[in-house]
């Protein structure tokens, strides 16, 4: 049963690897650190605004007003932490094409 084992001759395939896209894991756990403040941030001034229009014995209200705060600008965050992602990616990946073409000058 030796077909399981691997070939000596076998090509070492990370040599061929194909550069990913994705962001580094840093920056997803930044990006997504982001959104959970702004989505804490949101919910504050929610609830600040409410409180400035309600009486603090309308507590339901002040709570539906943080609720809405915190729904509306995480995604806000979400959009812009996405189009920066992209942006970072974009930016990478020229900048390793150009790495490439300056190896294959010399």
């Amino acid at each position: 049963m030796e077909s399981d084992s691997i070939p000596q001759d076998f090509v070492n395939l990370d040599e061929f690897a194909a550069p990913t896209a994705l962001p580094s894991v840093r920056a997803r756990i930044l990006a997504f650190l982001a959104i959970i403040i702004a989505s804490f941030c949101g919910g504050l001034l929610g609830f600040s605004l409410t409180s400035l229009q309600f009486n603090p014995e309308n507590e339901i209200w002040l709570l539906f007003g943080g609720i809405i705060g915190s729904l509306v600008a995480a995604p806000g965050v979400a959009v812009v932490v996405v189009l920066v992602l992209r942006a970072m990616a974009e930016w990478s990946d020229q900048a390793s094409a150009r790495t490439r073409s300056s190896r294959r000058k010399k």
